[in-house]
């Protein structure tokens, strides 16, 4: 779960909804420019190995798509020593959701209520609020058992959580797991009532 193509890849076999993109790595600017102009700009090209914000840029167009690519492709390979590249839509004004989920060795599973951490700064969150007051409880139901879903697809146990992006029509679509206790899992524990490390 930690290569973002390769997580996309088993969400989409697992019925998870994904960003619409190339799941794929790309390799040159003309795959780039094809790619770009199919998925439909704003896309954004991103690190597979990427995380925290890094290796990440928006494209609104064939030029920025250019130098976007060898930028994300520099910094991927000096921050992760990776320098594999996709592309996927750009999802314009999304709110971050994220679900805590436990999984135990024998194939039960439990999501917790969410965590929405949009107010970031250069892609790092910065206020974490819990539960969500963009949530509803019929999609919260939904992507709770998706994020449930994808940790099943790959035998996940312990805890984890699945991040996803939520536009304003309530679709929303998986972005990346996190196969660890987050250090925000407090947050979770205060509207449980549930010790995560226990």
């Amino acid at each position: 779960m930690g290569d973002k193509i390769e997580s996309k890849k088993l969400a989409m076999s697992a019925g998870v909804s994904t960003v619409p993109g190339y799941m794929g790595e790309v390799d040159d600017m003309s795959e780039v420019f094809r790619i770009s102009n199919e998925i439909g700009y704003p896309v954004m090209i991103k690190a597979s190995a990427g995380g925290g914000g890094k290796g990440m840029r928006i494209a609104h167009n064939d030029a920025e798509a250019e130098e976007g690519f060898k930028l994300s492709k520099e910094e991927a390979i000096n921050s992760f020593g990776d320098g594999r590249i996709f592309i996927e839509k750009y999802i314009v004004a999304p709110r971050h959701i994220e679900f805590q989920l436990l999984g135990d060795k024998y194939g039960n599973y439990v999501w917790l209520p969410e965590r929405e951490c949009s107010v970031q700064r250069r892609n790092q969150k910065v206020i974490e609020e819990a539960p969500s007051p963009a949530m509803d409880p019929i999609t919260r139901k939904k992507m709770g058992d998706q994020a449930v879903a994808l940790a099943r697809s790959c035998n996940y146990h312990t805890t984890g959580t699945v991040e996803f992006l939520m536009d304003h029509n309530k679709d929303f679509y998986f972005l990346e797991m996190n196969t660890r206790l987050q250090v925000e899992h407090p947050i979770t524990e205060e509207i449980t009532g549930i010790d995560l490390v226990e």
